[in-house]
């Protein structure tokens, strides 16, 4: 078959050893793939598996949902006494783990010369190769015990991309910061640095600034110069007593209201040109489709009712892999490949797909 670029796949290259798996992805990691991957990497962890290594020397983009599987996985294995490595990851994917600390879930490691894992997949009744790579001695996953497996973490993890990209992306920025509400008070949940930190908290404790305003009144707010600005008395001086003399605030919308702002902060006087005004307009925007997807501020009981259907949804999507196993007499990875293939083939979700599928060989009530 000849390669696409633009396809997905994904092959299973067993170890000897009966609880180790090498995952080698092909293609982009992102909102159309990222449950099938996530779905896959659950089987592999419930199944035993205790050992993943997942390697992307063959991936291409690797988008914010992505990263966040990959931190998923590594607590969940974690969990269960296991560990998850990442090998071949690009300098810019790597750059991604250190912003979103995924980095610190995860063992980084550098390709095997001699491996050989195509991303063709076992053919049906294949055998496992002889000569699949042993993983030895991983580094262990060091997943702090108390950080929640929660919709906020993986949202927080996505802001901080956002202010990161912001941060190098964006001229004469010189520090980028989330402010959002929760719980009734508004807090700082992404930032680039601790002197943006300092410049969120200056305006929570005056009451004051461009931040606060952006979010109150659902606008932007851009201040070319502090010096000559006299709307926040309080504020101002003690931002220029930390070097900041342009600041530029966006809202970050939801479908309802203003829930926080996207701040850039600049040692320089009027910073901020119309390519910069653009391109922050546009982090500002990516940001708000973040929140509006994940929903905000939830409470403990959405949360749990989040993570139960996130669970019947997984345990159907293997239900589904299993049927097609046993019907199809194919390997695992094959069955899943199979599966995402029929859901875009029929323009449905992988889970819509997977649900159709089971309902269809359960017995019909009304017969005896």
């Amino acid at each position: 078959m000849a390669d696409r670029s633009d396809e997905f796949s994904l092959n299973l290259v067993y170890d000897i050893d009966p609880l180790a798996v090498t995952v080698a992805m092909s293609g982009d990691i992102d909102m159309l793939t990222a449950s099938a991957v996530a779905g896959v990497l659950h089987g592999l962890v419930d199944g035993g598996r205790q050992r993943i290594v997942i390697e992307l020397v063959q991936c291409g983009f690797i988008d914010g949902r992505g990263v966040a599987v990959f931190a998923d996985i590594a607590r969940h294995a974690a969990a269960l006494g296991g560990t998850v490595t990442i090998r071949s990851a690009s300098s810019i994917t790597r750059r991604m783990l250190d912003i979103t600390r995924v980095s610190g879930l995860v063992a980084l490691v550098d390709p095997t010369p001699t491996d050989d894992l195509s991303p063709t997949g076992l053919s049906d009744g294949q055998n496992e190769p002889e000569s699949a790579p042993v993983i030895k001695d991983s580094t262990p996953v060091e997943a702090s015990r108390g950080l929640a497996k929660s919709s906020t973490d993986v949202v927080d993890a996505a802001l901080r991309l956002v202010t990161a990209l912001a941060d190098a992306t964006v001229t004469n920025a010189d520090g980028v910061s989330v402010t959002l509400e929760r719980h009734g008070r508004l807090m700082t949940v992404a930032a680039s640095n601790d002197k943006v930190l300092t410049m969120d908290r200056h305006q929570y404790e005056t009451g004051e600034g461009p931040c606060l305003d952006a979010k109150a009144q659902d606008r932007w707010f851009y201040i070319e110069s502090l010096a000559e600005e006299t709307r926040w008395p309080t504020f101002v001086p003690l931002a220029l007593d930390q070097g900041i003399h342009s600041i530029l605030s966006s809202p970050l919308k939801t479908s309802d209201r203003a829930q926080g702002a996207l701040n850039i902060y600049s040692s320089t006087t009027q910073a901020f040109g119309q390519r910069e005004q653009k391109l922050a307009a546009l982090f500002a925007d990516q940001a708000s489709q973040i929140l509006t997807a994940a929903g905000q501020d939830p409470t403990d009981d959405d949360i749990n009712q989040r993570f139960s259907a996130a669970l019947a949804a997984r345990q159907l999507v293997h239900q589904a892999q299993g049927i097609l196993m046993a019907r199809d007499g194919v390997l695992a990875n094959d069955a899943n490949g199979s599966l995402f293939r029929s859901a875009r083939a029929a323009n449905m979700t992988v889970l819509a797909h997977a649900t159709a599928l089971v309902a269809s060989l359960r017995p019909d009530p009304g017969t005896s």
